[in-house]
């Protein structure tokens, strides 16, 4: 049989997808590229006549121009803010609830559905319930965590969180974040765990290692290429976010915006689409910069264990 004729039927069973991919994922990549190119004009009012005075001048300097505004200066602070904080917690509670489980507890079952439950909600009506939880409103007005901290005698803790006129405020927005997901990276890690043989816990132990001294020298190194996933799931996650922050802040926030939520403003309310396409180009590369080389990564470190 030519080759032809064995490749032949699956290029055909998968070419609707091949074409669908191409129009609907690349295809507007590429006319999304293009329109962030593009000049464009606007409409206003000079002596009683509507005239068309230029508002983009075109090509490679529409970046230029939306990286100069201190408004998306604003929005990738916040940004970043975000993701190293959300990396952080997840990162650190994922592997804490991982370690707990994995030394064995009474109602194991019980623990690790509580701890996934909230990776099942949506962000929206996780963002509902954490925007009570967060309010700003202190004193007698104060609701949420605000509230249960004067009702405890805490009220020195008492904080504006994600509204707050903080540079750091986004560490807030970044709770209810980590919340969510903490679950999922400790399901990563504690499979990962799992899948470590009790052979080599046994021979360490026999050798006078400790359990620190396991964990250190035995069981963490072979969790690093899990913590490399989970750091690429998560961090993109959080480059891309925009529904927890529109259920909690509004689509139109400034002290909580990030490019995400920013581009919605662009494109709805200014009705620049120009703005909103070179906003979305710039976030799509800050994602594949910290993506492709982790799919190459992973795809050569495929490629030497198979041979």
């Amino acid at each position: 049989m030519s080759r032809a004729k064995t490749w032949l039927p699956g290029l055909v069973l998968i070419s609707p997808s091949i074409i669908l991919i191409a129009i609907f994922v690349y295809g507007l990549i590429g006319q999304n590229i293009w329109t962030s190119l593009n000049a464009s004009t606007r409409r206003v009012v000079v002596g009683g006549e509507i005239v068309e005075r230029p508002q983009h001048a075109g090509g490679i300097g529409n970046y230029g121009e939306l990286l100069s505004t201190s408004d998306y200066q604003h929005a990738l602070w916040n940004l970043l803010v975000l993701t190293v904080v959300f990396l952080l917690g997840t990162m650190f509670f994922g592997l804490l609830w991982a370690v707990l489980l994995e030394k064995g507890v009474n109602g194991e079952g019980v623990f690790r559905s509580v701890y996934l439950f909230p990776m099942a909600v949506s962000f929206i009506a996780a963002g509902v319930v954490w925007r009570w939880l967060l309010s700003p409103q202190e004193g007698e007005q104060a609701v949420g965590l605000n509230q249960l901290f004067q009702m405890v005698g805490l009220d020195g803790l008492q904080s504006s969180w994600w509204s707050a006129d903080s540079r750091w405020n986004m560490a807030a927005m970044a709770m209810p974040a980590i919340w969510q997901l903490s679950g999922y990276v400790m399901a990563l890690f504690l499979a990962g765990f799992r899948g470590i043989s009790e052979d080599q816990r046994e021979a360490a132990r026999i050798d006078g290692a400790t359990d620190r001294q396991i964990y250190r020298h035995v069981l963490f190194p072979q969790l690093s290429p899990i913590a490399l996933s989970a750091l690429i799931i998560i961090g993109h996650m959080s480059m891309k976010m925009f529904d927890l922050i529109y259920a909690i802040a509004g689509p139109n926030s400034y002290v909580a915006a990030v490019p995400a939520t920013l581009m919605w403003t662009q494109m709805f309310n200014q009705g620049d689409k120009v703005m909103a396409a070179v906003n979305a180009t710039i976030l799509l590369t800050i994602v594949a910069v910290v993506v492709v080389p982790y799919l190459v990564y992973t795809n050569r470190t495929e490629r030497e264990r198979s041979s």
